[in-house]
């Protein structure tokens, strides 16, 4: 394989979003004086309104018989400020983001959020200088594991797909898709908090299952 960039999912894969978002749950929870943090953050993982959408708070709050006409604002940005400030990359990755770079390989990443939300999360890490192209839902219109956003990263960054290796959390989303494509697929297993579904791929699998965001330069070195 003659690999010429690397995409990454950003959620889960560079950082634990769900630990941070949990967090920030169970801030909600305690200012409210009531209810379950689990029991909140299990509303984003509905459909109704996505993973991303505020509305789910207000949904937690009326089923719970709680005032949102009064509270629901004041949850919303004790939310958001403790789901940024919560989120801590996992370990090894700014270095290795680093080495990555220094080989010449251009890194990009594809994610679900908007791209809003994602250069806030790129921020609180720092990683933003890094990153040479990010693919997010509102560029495109599509998440994954619909094929666009991958084709969207790819053209952008000028890359082949059978030289461009992916790495995510998500077997359904991030693997399968990448797969279909023709490129490289390296499982982030470290951080797969997603639900059973999305840890099914179907029949494409992936070429690498990783422990830690360090073996994704092992991966790299192997291939130069």
């Amino acid at each position: 394989m003659n690999l010429r960039g690397i995409i990454f999912d950003m959620d889960n894969t560079l950082f634990d979003f769900v630990e941070a978002k949990m967090v920030a749950c169970t801030e909600v929870v305690s200012f409210l004086g009531a209810g379950d943090p689990q029991e909140l953050f299990e509303y984003f993982r509905r459909e109704t309104h996505g993973f991303e959408h505020p509305e789910n708070i207000r949904d937690y709050m009326l089923d719970n018989g709680m005032n949102a006409a009064d509270n629901y604002q004041t949850c919303v940005s004790i939310y958001e400020t403790h789901k940024i400030n919560n989120i801590r990359l996992y370990p090894d990755v700014r270095e290795t983001l680093k080495e990555l770079s220094e080989l010449g390989l251009p890194l990009g990443i594809v994610t679900d959020a908007n791209s809003d939300n994602a250069k806030k999360r790129l921020a609180k890490t720092g990683l933003e200088a890094m990153i040479h192209s990010l693919t997010a839902h509102d560029m495109t219109g599509a998440k994954k594991p619909d094929l666009a956003p991958f084709k969207h990263a790819l053209e952008t960054m000028g890359l082949n797909a059978p030289e461009t290796l992916f790495v995510g959390d998500s077997l359904r989303r991030d693997i399968a898709p990448s797969k279909k494509l023709s490129m490289m697929a390296a499982y982030a297993a470290y951080g797969d908090r997603n639900s059973a579904i999305d840890r099914t791929s179907g029949e494409y699998e992936p070429d690498r299952t990783l422990n830690s965001f360090r073996e994704v330069l092992e991966i790299v070195l192997e291939l130069k």
